[in-house]
């Protein structure tokens, strides 16, 4: 897709405060500084449309952006961020199980993985929470250019056993330096549009 018209729509924290307009969402979920931001950036072909930070636990909201008012992808806080409080945490776990098994025009999670590392423990959580709700999933395995080519296929079967990966889900190979992946990644979020 290319990507000329984006809008920061609401950064929101309860339904009430969701977009009324019901394009097809894409929720960004992963693990503290995996790569989020990045990915967002690169998909949308901004420099700094996503807020990116070498500090975890920046985006404390869902980030709502509209894409060529087309579809909308939703930035949520990234989980297993050790250094906020317990009840921080248990308000964004909150927060975001309610928008990911209440929002009808959810058609997808994008969970965002580290290719250079085994899944974490929170990275499996999620992927099981997705699976158990019925949610689709589309892991995108980002970081491709920071380790060799010849260690991508072993890193890729290793993130498939590691979270039990279904075969009907999509894994796409990402980097957001190279650009590796992003029309893979536009390919199938057209797909469930």
């Amino acid at each position: 897709m290319k990507v000329n018209q984006v809008e920061l729509l609401i950064s929101a924290v309860r339904p009430d405060q969701y977009p009324k307009a019901l394009l097809p969402e894409f929720a960004l979920a992963g693990r503290s500084n995996v790569g989020k931001s990045s990915f967002i950036n690169r998909m949308l072909q901004r420099k700094a449309m996503a807020r990116i930070s070498s500090k975890p636990g920046k985006t404390q909201t869902l980030n709502f952006y509209e894409v060529e008012k087309k579809l909308i992808f939703v930035d949520v806080p990234g989980y297993g961020y050790a250094k906020i409080s317990k009840s921080e945490r248990a308000k964004w776990g909150v927060m975001m199980e309610t928008y990911m098994t209440d929002r009808a025009p959810l058609r997808a999670v994008i969970q965002i993985v580290d290719m250079r590392h085994k899944p974490s423990n929170d990275d499996v959580t999620m992927y099981e929470f997705l699976k158990h709700h019925g949610i689709r999933v589309i892991i995108i395995a980002t970081k491709a250019d920071k380790i060799p080519k010849g260690r991508w296929q072993k890193s890729i079967k290793e993130i498939k056993e590691t979270l039990g990966f279904d075969p009907d889900d999509n894994i796409v190979m990402f980097s957001s330096e190279t650009g590796l992946g992003k029309d893979q990644a536009w390919k199938i979020i057209e797909k469930f549009m």
